[in-house]
């Protein structure tokens, strides 16, 4: 099988992707179609042997839009504002010009009220400006048009098609001129509101900066060359100010790096060696070298755009119900069009040519551009600003769920917590002060691998604390280590290992217990003769995690519920912290699994979030998966429904309150267009609505529901969020 990409002109919206679909799916040898709207891309996998480039190029041309050979170039470059230079634009322009020409001449020849008036010759130049106004604005429904009625599959291209064209049948050149002008300009504003939610996708894409300055490892100087040209394991340098072009971890220097472009973080975060960074994040002081560890088409930004692409494929059920809608609405006002061009003439003594004329009026009224146009902008729209704040959404099916949420999973290690273990308290014994024990448990812990040594000697370091040499290290298995420092035998190890050496008294044993029902891990450090302290560590809960709790409940999750393997001590102590309503510790992923399930049958619509490795198979049984972090986890981004590209638990409220607004405004748009519609359908059976009234009101329309989807697009990361110390 071959795959061939191609540029679609003129696919701007879910309607024109079904219209490929029919034509070039009944192609003998195509075996998948898929589509990216946001960047016109039609991808398509078929048998060489049967088909060619060419076969494809040209089946498209019947669907009157235009394939053209992708570049990959066309995805990478910046979108510049819209401008009136396509064929579609240019034709619309033309329709305009024509029919405003041919409004003058026809006033100048008639006077004012002539001109609009019925039954009044139009002059032979003014029928000719009217008639170029009219072809101008329905050559590109034509095709399309003759598409639908090869088919037997009705559409609003046929709709228009057929009420021009009666227009002109009975000599109403005027309005069929403008309803093909104002349909034509429809189409454009539709194109355009596409490519208003493009540019936004595409200040994505403008993040990365084209060039990198890398280091050439021959003579070590600097060389600015194309990202696409940089290999893995390239030393580059940035700059105060500039950004990062790739991915990779630093090597050299120190820097505070503004990730919001990527992560939506407000705050600038810390950098230094052997931290990782990300393409299209900003250096904001010194001047570091990292080493690249992905390629340009493989950084986190660029899979990032990549998916918020692919997503448009996964349609929202509300696409999927105005699509339904559409396709049994509009065989339903072809056929009322008939009725009320035959049956009043028939059985009621009507003009023929007057109800004729209420019949294109009703086609005319009843196209359901705005309807179909009013869904699919609002969805990308809050796909792009999701993105834009650090919450990548795997498609439109996956912005309504967060709306229906009742309840939400939380994991705890490395959700409601951050994951990696932190000193919490230090209680110096026997004399000792703080900084003493700190020093002797530092001198242990250098030659440690150990988490929990890693977290003292961090917080050693913060302290200004410099780990003296130790001598004679020894690690024991499962219980601590010993070590000589200034000649002096030292130990450090478990509250187990303290009662094996048997130097605990009661006041000793109660603290530990106590330390330990608080869900922290005690590492007691001794002498030969004494015991020197007991330094607390723990899992640290996020500093906005309780804070988050407290706004998914405002915003209406009725249930919130810790799962974990930690054990139960641990689990509550967090729970106390953050607020949630209910705790299952000591779970097995299986366990988790069931838990999600209890939870979907007791609430309905239940969200698992986690880190989208190991909390994997529940996020795939709750109703919406969320992966937490997932800034350079390739396994959390592809796991996951949704993922948080910060470790920022506000966003799962924002998150909650996007996907509301999103449906509010889906839904009035829906009600609007119908609205409307329902108007000027009694309107048109009382015979007062007239052809050009009811173009202009569903242009009209269409204008309103475009701009209020756009809406979202403004939507602001802090409604509904806690603030990002």
């Amino acid at each position: 099988m071959a795959s061939t990409a191609f540029k679609i002109q003129g696919m701007d919206c879910a309607e024109e992707i079904d219209v490929l679909r029919k034509e070039l799916g009944a192609l003998p040898g195509v075996e998948n179609l898929s589509f990216d709207i946001l960047h016109a891309k039609m991808t398509v996998r078929y048998a060489p042997q049967t088909l060619r480039p060419e076969d494809l190029i040209v089946a498209v041309g019947r669907t009157g839009m235009t394939a053209l050979p992708w570049r990959e170039e066309e995805r990478t470059a910046a979108v510049s504002l819209r401008r009136w230079t396509q064929p579609r634009e240019l034709l619309t322009v033309a329709s305009g010009i024509a029919l405003g020409s041919g409004f003058i001449v026809h006033v100048l020849s008639a006077g004012l009220r002539a001109a609009i008036a019925e039954g009044v010759a139009v002059p032979l130049v003014a029928k000719a400006l009217y008639l170029a106004a009219a072809i101008c604005g329905v050559w590109f429904v034509l095709p399309k048009a003759w598409l639908a009625l090869r088919r037997l599959r009705p559409d609003m291209n046929l709709l228009m098609a057929i009420a021009v064209i009666g227009a002109v049948a009975i000599g109403e050149w005027f309005e069929a001129a403008t309803v093909a002008f104002l349909f034509a300009l429809s189409l454009v504003l539709e194109s355009w509101s596409v490519a208003r939610a493009r540019r936004a996708v595409a200040a994505l894409i403008a993040l990365s900066p084209p060039k990198a300055r890398i280091v050439c490892p021959k003579d070590h100087c600097e060389e600015l060359v194309d990202v696409a040209k940089v290999a893995v394991g390239t030393r580059v340098i940035v700059k105060p100010g500039e950004k990062f072009p790739l991915d990779g971890t630093i090597s050299k220097g120190s820097t505070t790096v503004d990730q919001s472009p990527i992560t939506g973080e407000s705050m600038p975060v810390s950098k230094e060696v052997g931290s990782a960074v990300y393409a299209g994040t900003i250096n904001r002081f010194g001047a570091v070298e990292f080493v690249s560890t992905k390629p340009a088409g493989d950084t986190t930004l660029a899979r990032i755009i990549r998916m918020v692409g692919e997503a448009q494929s996964r349609r929202a059920s509300s696409e999927q119900w105005v699509d339904t809608f559409a396709r049994y609405y509009t065989p339903i006002v072809m056929a009322l069009a008939v009725i009320v061009a035959v049956v009043p003439p028939l059985l009621l003594s009507g003009s023929w040519s007057q109800w004729f004329y209420q019949a294109l009026v009703l086609l005319v009224i009843a196209c359901p551009c705005a309807l179909v146009i009013s869904t699919p902008v609002s969805i990308v729209s809050a796909l792009t600003s999701a993105a834009r704040h650090g919450v990548l959404v795997k498609g439109g099916l996956y912005v309504e769920v967060p709306s229906r949420l009742r309840a939400i999973a939380l994991d705890k290690t490395g959700t409601l917590t951050e994951g990696k273990p932190a000193v919490v308290r230090v209680l110096p014994w026997s004399g000792h002060t703080e900084r003493e024990l700190l020093e002797i448990a530092a001198a242990i812990e250098a030659r440690s691998e150990h988490p929990l040594a890693h977290a003292i000697i961090t917080h050693a370091a913060s302290q200004g604390i410099t780990p003296k040499p130790a001598a004679d290290f020894q690690a024991l298995k499962g219980k601590g280590a010993t070590a000589v420092l200034n000649g002096q035998a030292v130990w450090i190890g478990s509250h187990r290992y303290l009662e094996e050496r048997a130097q605990e008294d009661p006041q000793m044993h109660d603290t530990l217990e106590e330390l330990a029902q608080s869900g922290t891990s005690a590492v007691v450090v001794g002498k030969d003769h004494h015991v020197c302290g007991v330094i607390a560590v723990a899992d640290r809960i996020r500093p906005q995690s309780r804070a988050a709790v407290t706004a998914l409940r405002e915003a209406g999750i009725r249930h919130i519920v810790m799962l974990t393997g930690d054990n139960q001590g641990t689990a509550e102590a967090i729970a106390r912290q953050t607020g949630v309503d209910e705790v299952r510790a000591e779970l097995l992923p299986e366990d988790k699994v069931k838990a999600v399930e209890e939870l979907v049958a007791r609430h309905g619509a239940v969200a698992m979030v986690g880190d989208g490795v190991n909390d994997a198979p529940a996020m795939a049984r709750a109703t919406l998966g969320v992966a937490m972090g997932a800034v350079g986890t390739d396994a959390a981004i592809e796991t996951a429904d949704i993922a948080l590209m910060s470790d920022d638990l506000s966003r799962l409220p924002w998150l909650v309150r996007h996907s509301r607004r999103t449906l509010a405004i889906v839904r009035h748009n829906i009600a609007l267009s119908l609205s409307v519609k329902a108007l000027f359908v009694g309107l048109t059976l009382a015979g007062h609505a007239s052809l050009w009234a009811a173009i202009a009101a569903d242009m009209g329309v269409s204008l309103l529901v475009v701009a209020n989807a756009l809406r979202l697009l403004a939507t602001r990361s802090s409604q509904g969020t806690t603030s990002h110390a």
